[in-house]
């Protein structure tokens, strides 16, 4: 198709997804490498800090969700050349999700008890300990979460995703030196391990801020220390963050159903289970970098009421996913039996492992783009709703009801979930793909 004046070059979407795929890349390494150094402290510490990063993880997905709904106004009044109002959802986006991230930090402190006793089961003394302590100091960066996850949503509406990709390495490279220094100099296990992730996302929160703070910038702050309310602007946000939202909060719920379901399998089945997560999560990494920038390019697109280029885009992010997802499955599946051997496991778990890695390659491969990328262009378009609901109901029908049919009834175990999930993966492809053709998700836009 030829598109007239592109909104997008090629060199310019490479310049907005080669730092995502690197950002993504360095949050999951320094992830890894936090695991380590906390790991150092005693199980009990490994497993409290996993047990309340879990509730963070959640956090994370909600606070996310907010900025994509930030970004998406914002994108679609740049691309419709209404600057002024797209500073002015950008504002409204970091104010509002700020004071609504001391509201949950409040929660937080409040249901304390309530977490470690009741919603984590049966924890020993040891385990409430390090969670407990872990908790009470991590619970004061929720804020500061909240204003960085907004602040990145904004550059990369910009289509400066480099500033996030700097911002990123400079927070981990904070946390993992204040982790040597709290926990090896200072011997304050998981409370040190705690400030240190305090002190990583305030000193990011407090730059991203001073970055847009300077009117240089396409999307700039105002300078204020008042709050005035826009219920227009809130509304647009939030009516693209609060489904997405709901969608990634129960998505991370069925995550913790589906744990507890693989745990019955034993420990062959945990370790197995876990070891293919993380090679999941490296595998994705391009097509998770690819489906962020496309909430900012089909969101300009849709601005500029332009929908030949919001095709054009979509297919060309689909196909750029595509290659490069084969690429990194591909050098993944190659590397297996050298990564296997990292962990030294036995005869029966390197087996499961490869069987899992195998099913998550091939659904990776041919499905994930159009499961994850296609929705989306569509929330960028302002189609968020019926990408919630589509996603809620085959995750409760497919990647869970499927997932204890596939690995009781049939008694595949622990690898019935994972073709479950692939399941999920290829209905919701062929329904997102079904309502792309339609053209519905032209209806729905927000400015």
């Amino acid at each position: 198709m030829s598109v007239s004046k592109k909104l997008f070059s090629r060199k310019e979407l490479l310049k907005l997804i080669f730092p995502l795929i690197i950002e993504l890349g360095l949050t999951l390494l320094v992830g890894m490498i936090d695991s380590v150094m906390v790991s150092s402290v005693g199980e009990a510490a490994v497993s409290g800090v996993s047990l309340i990063d879990t509730v963070f993880q959640l956090l994370i997905y909600i606070f996310a969700a907010f900025g994509t709904g930030g970004a998406v106004v914002a994108g679609q009044y740049l691309g419709a050349e209404r600057k002024e109002e797209a500073r002015a959802a950008s504002g409204q986006l970091v104010w509002f999700s700020g004071l609504v991230s001391i509201g949950i930090m409040g929660l937080i402190y409040l249901m304390r008890e309530f977490l470690l006793t009741v919603v984590f089961g049966a924890i020993t003394p040891e385990v409430y300990g390090c969670a407990g302590s872990y908790l009470m100091v991590v619970a004061l960066s929720i804020p500061a979460l909240s204003v960085y996850e907004s602040g990145a949503a904004i550059f990369r509406t910009m289509g400066n995703s480099k500033i996030t990709m700097y911002l990123s390495a400079m927070m981990n490279l904070i946390n993992i030196c204040g982790n040597a220094f709290f926990i090896y100099y200072l011997k304050l296990g998981t409370a040190g391990a705690a400030v240190a992730t305090v002190i990583s996302r305030y000193a990011a929160a407090v730059v991203i801020i001073w970055l847009l703070l300077q009117k240089k910038r396409v999307l700039y702050l105002e300078k204020a220390f008042h709050y005035k309310p826009d219920g227009m602007q809130i509304k647009k946000i939030l009516s693209i963050g609060v489904p997405n939202g709901i969608e990634n909060g129960l998505f991370q719920a069925g995550k913790i159903i589906l744990a507890s379901l693989v745990a019955g399998f034993g420990t062959s089945a945990i370790t197995a289970n876990a070891i293919c997560q993380t090679i999941a999560s490296i595998q994705v990494i391009p097509g998770s970098a690819i489906q962020l920038a496309a909430t900012t390019v089909i969101a300009r697109c849709i601005g500029a009421r332009d929908e030949k280029q919001a095709k054009y885009y979509n297919r060309m992010l689909l196909i750029l996913s595509y290659v490069a997802l084969f690429v990194f499955c591909g050098v993944m599946w190659i590397s297996l039996p050298v990564i296997l051997r990292w962990y030294h496991l036995s005869q029966a778990t390197a087996e499961l492992t490869s069987q899992m890695v195998l099913v998550h390659t091939a659904g990776a491969v041919l499905i994930w783009s159009l499961t994850f990328v296609l929705p989306a262009s569509m929330r960028a378009a302002g189609d968020v709703r019926f990408a919630m609901i589509i996603s809620v109901v085959s995750m409760w029908i497919f990647r869970i009801g499927a997932a204890y049919l596939f690995a009781g009834h049939f008694g595949i175990g622990a690898l019935g979930v994972w073709i479950a999930m692939v399941c999920d993966w290829l209905f919701r492809a062929v329904v997102f793909s079904i309502r792309w053709m339609s053209g519905r998700w032209k209806e729905y836009r927000v400015v």
